[in-house]
């Protein structure tokens, strides 16, 4: 917001409110601080980052948790895989600390929306991509074929840092339009070997 808008606003509801709203107080800073910070993003750092420390995974029921402990095991065998010799024993240590927590919270909190009918017809993928594609798996429904979640990683360069993981998921009440950030692992500024590897 330019800044001849920003302190006509200001001005008018002083004026408004007869002074009860200071143009110093906290709402203005705060509003003023959230515009900036969002301007300056660029467009591909808008994702949405998900915070699961909120969530208690006590409050999510299943009738038969099996089926839950199988898709978290399954889910970190397939994130290894993908991973592959020469990435997996340089990130593996962060990925179990920084993203595969928040990963099963993900799955948790998608899954404790359907059914157990539902979640027996669930099934993981097994093929994760190699080269330099994105999926590490995809949790779909065995009966229809559909997806209903996709994990991915994706590596990026950023400038004067170097590469990063960025470990994501998509959900298919969106059509998997958005892009829903799990954490970024740190590689080094020489080029990551390709997946599978």
């Amino acid at each position: 917001m330019n800044k001849w808008w920003q302190k006509s606003l200001m001005i008018a509801v002083a004026v408004l409110t007869l002074g009860a709203i200071p143009p110093s107080h906290m709402l203005w800073e705060s509003l003023l601080d959230d515009k900036a910070h969002n301007d300056s993003q660029p467009a591909q750092e808008k994702d949405k980052q998900v915070l699961y420390d909120w969530i208690d995974p006590g409050e999510f029921y299943f009738a038969d948790p099996s089926i839950l402990h199988t898709v978290h095991k399954s889910a970190e065998e397939q994130a290894y895989l993908k991973f592959g010799s020469r990435i997996g024993p340089i990130i593996g240590e962060e990925f179990q600390r920084a993203i595969l927590p928040n990963m099963q919270q993900a799955i948790d909190m998608h899954l404790a929306k359907m059914g157990s009918a539902e979640l027996r017809k669930l099934a993981i993928s097994e093929k994760p991509s190699g080269d330099h594609a994105e999926k590490i798996f995809h949790i779909y429904d065995m009966e229809t074929n559909k997806d209903a979640i996709r994990f991915h990683v994706r590596t990026e360069k950023k400038p004067q840092q170097g590469y990063f993981f960025n470990f994501h998921y998509h959900v298919a009440d969106d059509n998997f339009q958005q892009h829903i950030t799990l954490g970024d692992i740190y590689w080094s500024k020489n080029t990551p070997p390709k997946w599978l590897s």
